[in-house]
């Protein structure tokens, strides 16, 4: 299992760090579960992470309380706005998927506008 662990928190790894020079595709969830992953299958991988750039300027401040900038907020909106959009009008044959999609994105609205702080950006 601590491979599997391993494994996927290197692919998220990569995943978010192409997300930091890639518009459309998010650094935060992937680097999210890669931090995950890396506390679950090794304390020197998790370590070594938590001291990386990627992660200190993606993460840190989410994980210790402090909240997000706007600006990383309203990007981890548009994208999964986005997402589901398409997903949304690729189920027009599907009614009860589109009330799902459109509850689970308005649960993801609320949470990011509500319950994640926003902070200033650092100068």
């Amino acid at each position: 299992m601590k491979l599997i662990y391993i494994l996927l928190g290197c692919l998220s790894l990569g995943l978010g760090a192409l997300g930091v020079a890639l518009p459309l595709l998010p650094s935060f969830p992937f680097l999210l579960f890669a931090g995950f992953c890396f506390a679950k299958s090794s304390k020197r991988l998790h370590t070594w992470f938590v001291n990386t750039k990627l992660y200190k300027n993606n993460l840190e401040s989410y994980v210790r309380g402090k909240g997000m900038t706007k600006k990383t907020k309203i990007r981890i909106m548009l994208f999964v706005t986005i997402t589901m959009g398409i997903g949304f009008f690729m189920m027009d044959q599907v009614p009860v998927g589109r009330v799902i999609l459109s509850i689970v994105w308005l649960f993801h609205i609320y949470y990011f506008v509500c319950k994640v702080k926003t902070m200033e950006a650092e100068a």
